[in-house]
């Protein structure tokens, strides 16, 4: 049987909020870090030049600088919602968070399809290059670590950390 929701606060709500941002933004951030590296040491061959190498280093250096500030927000964020769950059980049952986890799986479900449908379409057109198949597993690799995470989190009994 369910548990009755918990009406969350507003600083609950900004604390859902903030999380999910920044794991987006973290999310975005490692993607484009690893394409970059990918492009770097899998060059196009068509695209290949100076200004390209010179966008993929101001790109990586973006998303470095991206993860070095919301990651760790990300993390402080999860440890401080983690610790008001153990102060209070109820606060799992909040709205705003499974509407949270459940959009965040939403979206994780829909790009590991979509990366998929890509692999597949690829595959049959007979289109796959080492380049290509690092980038689609990195893509796999990150919204099936959200995924994972998200799923283990819900099946989390209340009272475990």
């Amino acid at each position: 049987m369910d548990t009755p929701s918990y009406k969350a606060s507003p600083k609950e709500v900004f604390l859902h909020l903030l999380g999910v941002i920044t794991l987006y933004a973290s999310a975005i951030s490692f993607l484009v870090l690893l394409f970059q590296y990918v492009n770097l040491y899998f060059p196009d061959l068509l695209q290949s030049g100076y200004y390209s190498s010179r966008s993929a280093y101001s790109s990586i250096r973006y998303a470095i600088s991206t993860l070095i500030v919301v990651f760790p927000v990300y993390i402080l964020t999860e440890r401080a919602l983690r610790k008001r769950y153990r102060e209070n059980i109820s606060l799992r049952s909040a709205r705003i968070r499974k509407w949270l986890v459940y959009f965040t799986l939403f979206v994780a479900g829909l790009v590991g399809m979509g990366d998929l449908i890509t692999l597949i379409f690829n595959l049959l057109g007979g289109e796959l290059t080492i380049r290509f198949l690092l980038k689609v597993f990195s893509v796999f690799f990150v919204s099936g670590s959200v995924f994972a995470y998200y799923i283990l989190d819900m099946k989390r009994n209340p009272g475990e950390k």
